[in-house]
């Protein structure tokens, strides 16, 4: 592996020799699944399974953070399934959904979410003209729930269409006290109060993780990225890997690590969990 500065080096040896102390939380889309036109057909790495498994053996825990409802992403990734693997290891899957609004773990086994959050119903009502006056009336509107997605990764020129929108719906967003999540051709509006910064730092305390590993790809994955950095700031290792993405460029400057997209969270995610269990049984 090529760490982006000899920081990121002595991370991983740090987050290896906590082991079964490390907590390892990655999102969803573009890490685990790859980035897709339809977002309901972006289904996990058929690696990730068996590689989330035999890591589970060696780790405190596992976490998918995620801007998707859980229930998706319990379907997407049959988490279920793999959920019962890792219990066999005496370890807990914990899902977080809707950037921790949601949870579900397989000791639970069932998601647990608040009310959608007030003025999101009336924004999704107005939506269509919304899209209309900002000239992308074609975008593609994904309700979540808890949440609204806007699309235009299908449209002729996402990136335009992207730009064009933006403004309009943060906007729409700050006029309700919503809010406002861009990602890679997405713009999610959504309740605040909870980001996977939060949802990360709260994992953290609640597992008594004293290391983290965390892997995203795109700007929903900053305020985790910062988490993770706090926790190194407290004087903890922490690993901060990004899923390659030439759409989000900003990431690669705060990152320790830098994978080739899902085919390379996997390798990563070999490596680490052989690793840790070397360094586990040399002590």
């Amino acid at each position: 592996m090529e760490f982006c500065s000899a920081v990121g080096s002595d991370q991983y040896d740090a987050v290896v020799r906590a082991g079964r102390r490390l907590l390892v939380a990655l999102d969803f889309d573009g890490t685990l699944a790859p980035i897709v036109d339809d977002p309901t057909a972006a289904h996990i790495h058929p690696d990730a399974p068996l590689v989330l498994d035999k890591l589970a053996a060696e780790v405190r825990g596992i976490a998918v953070i995620t801007g998707r409802p859980a229930r998706q992403v319990l379907a997407l990734g049959g988490l279920d399934e793999v959920g019962d693997a890792i219990a066999e290891h005496d370890r807990e899957l914990v899902v977080l959904g809707q950037y921790g609004n949601e949870r579900w773990t397989s000791y639970e086994r069932r998601v647990i979410t608040p009310k959608p959050p007030p003025g999101l119903s009336g924004l999704i009502r107005e939506l269509p003209r919304l899209l209309r006056e900002a000239g992308v009336p074609d975008a593609w509107i994904e309700e979540k729930g808890l949440a609204v997605a806007v699309h235009t990764r299908r449209l002729a020129d996402p990136e335009a269409a992207f730009a064009q929108l933006l403004p309009a719906l943060a906007e729409a967003a700050r006029e309700r006290r919503l809010a406002i999540e861009p990602g890679r051709m997405v713009i999610e509006i959504r309740a605040g109060g909870m980001d996977k910064g939060r949802a990360l730092s709260s994992l953290v305390s609640e597992l008594e993780a004293s290391a983290v590993v965390f892997v995203g790809d795109d700007l929903g994955d900053v305020p985790a990225f910062e988490a993770a950095l706090k926790v190194r700031e407290a004087g903890f290792p922490a690993l901060l890997v990004c899923s390659g993405s030439e759409e989000q460029r900003a990431l690669r400057e705060i990152v320790d690590l830098v994978v080739d997209g899902p085919d390379g969270v996997m390798q990563f995610l070999r490596v680490l969990a052989a690793d840790v269990a070397a360094a586990h049984v040399s002590k």
